[in-house]
């Protein structure tokens, strides 16, 4: 399960999560443009469509998605550090989000996986510790509050993809 918060300054948002997939693995689906349509979103909420990536240091990406009501948005960014697969920071600017321009810094740090869930079978290998902050929002606590629930949900989704499978379209 997803922990996410806002710093006592409302400035950041910052989360975290353990999935039980190597860090090369989780790298992969937050950057392959292939991948992040069929596990960033929900039906009923909203979903990205389109991803594109320039995956270097001054590289950008965009992302085009649709709402639950079909109101399409657009989130851009420019790729500020990459050092695969341990390090991800991005700007972000979303068409829904007015002027507001944030920095997300994704951390992948591998941890061991054992007997994570007593109630399952023992498992063994590569897990990763997902850390995302993201930082920016000073004087919009509203926008800061929208996106700590927003985190909680992507970073289920991508332990849904990661772990089960799990897309997109396969929540309803």
């Amino acid at each position: 399960m997803a922990t996410v918060a806002i710093t006592p300054d409302q400035n950041t948002v910052v989360g975290e999560i353990f999935i039980a997939a190597p860090p090369a693995r989780v790298f992969e689906a937050l950057t392959d443009p292939s991948q992040m349509p069929r596990w960033w979103g929900h039906e009923s909420l909203y979903r990205i469509t389109e991803w594109k990536a320039d995956l270097r240091v001054g590289g950008k990406w965009s992302s085009v998605g649709v709402g639950a009501d079909g109101t399409s948005f657009r989130i851009d960014g420019e790729y500020l550090e990459v050092d695969p697969p341990r390090l991800l920071v991005h700007t972000w600017v979303a068409s829904y989000a007015g002027p507001l321009k944030t920095i997300v810094r994704w951390e992948l740090e591998p941890q061991s996986v054992h007997n994570l869930h007593p109630s399952g079978p023992a498992r063994a290998g590569t897990g990763t510790l997902v850390r995302v902050r993201q930082e920016g929002f000073a004087g919009n606590p509203v926008a800061a509050a929208s996106h700590t629930e927003g985190w909680k949900l992507v970073l289920g989704w991508l332990l849904g993809y990661l772990e089960k499978g799990e897309t997109a379209d396969m929540r309803r």
